[in-house]
């Protein structure tokens, strides 16, 4: 059984719920708290063991990288100044992981932007890594997942019960429960309606996938939206191969709507060791 070492995080998207902040900077470049959020993604793969990130990105996007390349200028500024603590933390993060860029020229969806990494990838599993979904846990999501993928030598999505009124926003899986949290995955459907939802199991922004899924996807017309959908392409994929949903534990923050970024504003910050009890204090005084 072949180790995760590589995943791809799709990042080419235009980040409309968020204009007009995103005319001009990357929905992902957007702060939660100091760090941007593709900040705590990336830092999530690192910690699950992820070796080299593939970032598929889009026009308007250099921000990303230059946040993960070395930024001699500012490192020289610190440094001279004496500011080591800053230093250091700015110095982590271009040498946190190994990343690489492709790009997607048009946005044709999640299925078409994975496809793009194909060459990166090669002929092994891989993670995949939405933006718009932060988990806060004491164990990595995708560690959690890795541990799945280790015993069942399959495939694992990351899955969670979501309210039926929000269930056409996902894609939803039909699954058997084979141990508490964790589900064998008969079907997939991509944001059905209300009355068409199998069950109320949502796929989460956290994938590991064989390469095989590859072929299919070059194969699965345009769906939803007129994009390839990667839960198109799952459907294919589950017909001659296992594939595992795990409920995972952690808090999940949907930082792609306005209101979960502002909630994981808030935790986060609350959370912090610098600003947490002085934010804490504030939010008393205001007395809501």
């Amino acid at each position: 059984m072949k180790k995760i070492r590589k995943a791809v995080f799709p990042a080419a998207g235009l980040g409309t719920r968020f204009l007009p902040a995103t005319k001009s900077q990357p929905k992902e470049m957007l702060p939660l708290v100091d760090k941007p959020m593709i900040q705590y993604v990336i830092e999530e793969a690192k910690n699950s063991g992820i070796e080299h990130i593939v970032i598929v990105t889009g026009r308007g996007k250099s921000s990303i990288e230059d946040h993960f390349d070395i930024s001699f200028e500012l490192e020289h500024n610190l440094e001279s100044k004496g500011k080591l603590d800053l230093l250091q933390k700015v110095r982590s993060i271009s040498d946190m992981i190994t990343v690489s860029y492709v790009r997607q020229k048009e946005p044709l969806g999640l299925g078409h932007a994975i496809l793009v990494a194909k060459d990166i990838i090669g002929n092994e599993p891989f993670a995949v890594f939405l933006g718009d979904d932060i988990v806060d846990s004491s164990v990595p999501c995708m560690k959690q997942m890795m541990m799945i993928y280790e015993e069942k030598e399959a495939s694992v999505l990351a899955l969670q019960k979501v309210p039926m009124s929000m269930i056409s926003s996902y894609g939803v899986v039909k699954a058997e429960q084979i141990s508490p949290g964790l589900h064998r995955i008969e079907d997939l459907v991509e944001k059905p309606p209300i009355e068409e939802a199998p069950t109320d199991l949502a796929i989460i922004g956290r994938y590991i996938l064989g390469p095989e899924i590859f072929s299919i996807l070059e194969s699965t017309p345009k769906g939803s939206g007129g994009e390839i959908q990667l839960t198109d392409g799952l459907r294919e994929y589950v017909k001659t191969r296992p594939i595992y949903g795990l409920e995972f534990e952690g808090r999940r923050y949907d930082t792609g709507s306005k209101i979960g970024y502002l909630e994981a504003t808030v935790e986060f910050a609350l959370k912090d060791q610098e600003l947490g009890e002085q934010f804490r204090s504030y939010l008393k005084r205001l007395k809501l």
